[in-house]
């Protein structure tokens, strides 16, 4: 059998995730429904229905507002605002399931270290090892503000302090509990062991954790690590930590070379390239016809909010569009302490130097450029050719309607994908680690940081 997709489900716990201004769509029942418990074990069950790998739940901190100065066009168009907690959504979802896995967006820049691993270990065994931490560093200045912080942590310093997080994480994942600490033996009145269990004695820059971890041993004992940095620094942090990249690029080329750049990374970290999988963004729209498929593409555009899509830039990147007057003026490259890929995207890694103009076009119509359209053989023909060429391991699907464009996905592309043999047909048993990377591997891998942290 060769290669096969896996698929996750790009989701958030809010009202709306990035299809700005489509919450007034009839069908999209996201945004009064995304507070039900019901909302998702319903989803869950479609997505395991459709045979996804996992939910990668995005988060984020903070109120975009760096647009026009002001916190409205977000809030008038819910841009990742009302936004609730995604760990919550996970037990649920998990109960109603049997294979779907959870991928946890947490940021390091504004939780500690000590209480996020007793909150990943005891989801870990909640799942029953299907889970995944997505971390992040955390871009908005609303943020830093509601923090008590005057301003952001600067972008390469989030990593530094990011890089001790995961160390100490580790401590308490790896090194504090022995498989055999818990003995349960009633005669001797000893439920655990106190030998086994072990302080961490962290002491560093940013975290004094003496330890010991709350929790005993998960299953994974650490989540599967995420992460989707790609500035140097990002990718330095990638190539330390990650077991999944997400990553992405205006073309198939630039995608696979951005790949292939940290996998070169890793290995020179020590660390086997094939201990990692790679991850790009995938949006469909399908219907039984391309005619069907068109008309669907063009009742979004109509809906489409292009404050909503400047507001959710701004934050990300740290440019307020509203700021930029003259439309024949080049949009160049500045330094912010925001998201530094969403920075270049549009300036020094776009395919070619843009006009203001052009980029305030972008953001004011529903692009069907990043969007693949069409029939299920019209779709599952260029998913493949992607896959293909660019050399991921997988994508994670937006939904411009949702539950609706899932559904369709699972209805109509999932049996053409499973067709061709690129697409899983049953799930492989065992932890998401062990799902991922064969079965046995519920543990990291000897050659990670993490792993070689283990003290017994």
């Amino acid at each position: 059998m060769g290669k096969q997709i896996i698929l996750n489900a790009f989701e958030m716990t809010s009202a709306m995730l990035n299809s700005h201004g489509l919450w007034k769509h009839p069908d999209n029942i996201r945004h009064y429904r995304y507070k039900d418990l019901d909302y998702w074990t319903e989803m869950a069950r479609l997505l395991e229905r459709g045979k996804f790998d996992a939910v990668f739940f995005a988060d984020v901190i903070g109120v975009y507002d760096v647009y026009q100065g002001s916190k409205d066009a977000s809030i008038r168009d819910a841009v990742q605002v009302p936004l609730n907690d995604p760990a919550f959504a996970i037990p649920i979802m998990a109960q109603a399931t049997e294979h779907l896995s959870f991928a946890l967006t947490v940021s390091t820049t504004y939780e500690h270290p000590y209480a996020h691993a007793r909150r990943m270990s005891t989801l870990d065994h909640l799942t029953k090892g299907r889970l995944a931490w997505n971390v992040v560093t955390s871009y908005l200045p609303s943020a830093a503000r509601n923090f008590g912080l005057e301003q952001m942590i600067r972008h390469d310093e989030r990593y530094e302090l990011a890089d001790e997080f995961l160390d100490v994480a580790y401590k308490l994942w790896e090194a504090s509990w022995e498989d055999t600490a818990i003995v349960r033996d009633v005669e001797r009145r000893v439920f655990a062991d106190p030998a086994k269990v072990h302080e961490i004695h962290h002491e560093g820059r940013y975290f004094k954790v003496p330890g010991p971890h709350l929790s005993e041993p998960s299953p994974q004992r650490t989540p599967v690590i995420y992460q989707a940095g790609t500035s140097p620094k990002g990718r330095d942090f990638a190539a330390k930590h990650a077991e999944c990249l997400f990553v992405g690029g205006p073309t198939a080329a630039q995608t696979k070379a951005a790949i292939q750049d940290i996998k070169n990374r890793a290995e020179a970290l020590g660390r086997n390239p094939e201990h990692i999988k790679a991850f790009t963004f995938l949006n469909v729209v399908v219907a039984p016809t391309r005619e069907e498929a068109e008309a669907k593409f063009t009742e979004y555009a109509a809906l489409w909010s292009g404050e909503a899509a400047k507001a959710q830039y701004g934050g990300s990147s740290g440019y307020n569009l509203a700021e930029y007057n003259d439309p024949e003026a080049y949009f160049e490259y500045k330094h912010t302490e925001h998201g530094q890929s969403r920075a270049a995207s549009l300036t020094k890694e776009a395919p070619k130097k843009l006009k203001v103009r052009e980029v305030l076009e972008s953001f004011d119509k529903l692009n069907g450029k990043f969007t693949i359209l069409g029939n299920p053989q019209e779709v599952a023909d260029q998913i493949q050719t992607y896959f293909e060429e660019t050399g991921v391991d997988g994508f994670n699907l937006a939904h411009f309607i949702t539950p609706g464009s899932l559904a369709d996905f699972v209805e109509l592309v999932v049996p053409e994908l499973q067709r061709r043999g690129i697409y899983k047909t049953e799930y492989k048993p065992g932890t998401y680690r062990e799902k991922l990377f064969g079965p046995g591997l519920a543990r990291l891998p000897e050659d990670h940081p993490g792993a070689r942290l283990r003290t017994f």
